[in-house]
């Protein structure tokens, strides 16, 4: 029931102390492919205060200005595109740190908006944005729900890979007591922002040979995507429907 050996993964509940470790985004990108298929999720628009130079405005109203420079100032461009990425982590996850910090580092870089969660296997009624204090410091799904509206935009990473009790059956977190089953909860977040993807870092051949991840294909109605370059570029194209 422990952790203090490995069990290939196998253990039914892990009840001694898990620590996990937060993603780091400042990793160094291995490709900057991964930043370039995520800006087919940018939609632009001027924001905030007028700093910048607008260059044809100034031109056009010196001209009209008999000459005299006539400087114009607009703000800045921003992608004003709003982004809720949920992150797995811990478990057989560790295997996939690399890509997912890449793909994190990535995302910090390209979205003003960009708001990150983490959880473990499955949603349930609570995430946490540091895994260093998630024992004290959770958040409630629900006041997720109620915080940020339909605007946003929503990404899961994980590998979906685990028992398919954790995901159908209450009580089937691998480290707490959960009132209701994974797939309420998972469906409660696509209810509340329909314009979701999850991205799996599991090569797709692998799909068909674990149940919880076509369990977890069904209920995000195949929105799901390998972590590929492909993949990204598929999931974005998604996202912006």
């Amino acid at each position: 029931m422990g952790q203090e050996r490995g069990r290939n993964r196998s253990a039914v509940k892990v009840w001694d102390l898990r620590e996990f470790r937060n993603l780091d985004d400042t990793v160094e990108l291995g490709t900057r492919n991964i930043k370039l298929a995520l800006r087919r999720l940018r939609h632009f628009a001027r924001e905030g205060a007028a700093e910048e130079l607008d260059l044809d405005g100034t031109v056009k109203s010196t001209a009209h200005n008999a000459g005299w420079l006539d400087l114009k100032l607009v703000p800045e461009r921003h992608n004003v595109v709003k982004l809720l990425l949920f992150l797995d982590i811990g478990g057989s996850m560790e295997d996939h740190i690399r890509i997912c910090e890449e793909l994190f580092s990535a995302a910090r870089s390209e979205f003003k908006h960009l708001i990150h969660f983490y959880f473990h296997n499955c949603i349930y009624d609570t995430v946490w944005r540091d895994s260093r204090r998630r024992r004290v410091e959770q958040m409630p799904l629900m006041e997720l729900l109620h915080t940020y509206d339909a605007s946003w935009r929503i990404a899961l990473v994980g590998d979906a890979s685990m028992s398919p009790y954790e995901i159908e059956k209450e009580g089937g977190s691998v480290e707490r007591w959960n009132d209701e089953p994974g797939a309420v909860w998972l469906r409660r977040l696509l209810d509340a922002y329909p314009k979701a993807a999850w991205l799996n870092p599991v090569p797709k051949k692998y799909w068909d040979g674990t149940a919880s991840i076509g369990m977890i294909r069904r209920i995000l109605e195949d929105r799901m995507f390998p972590l590929t370059l492909d993949g990204l570029d598929r999931a974005m194209r998604c996202l912006r429907r």
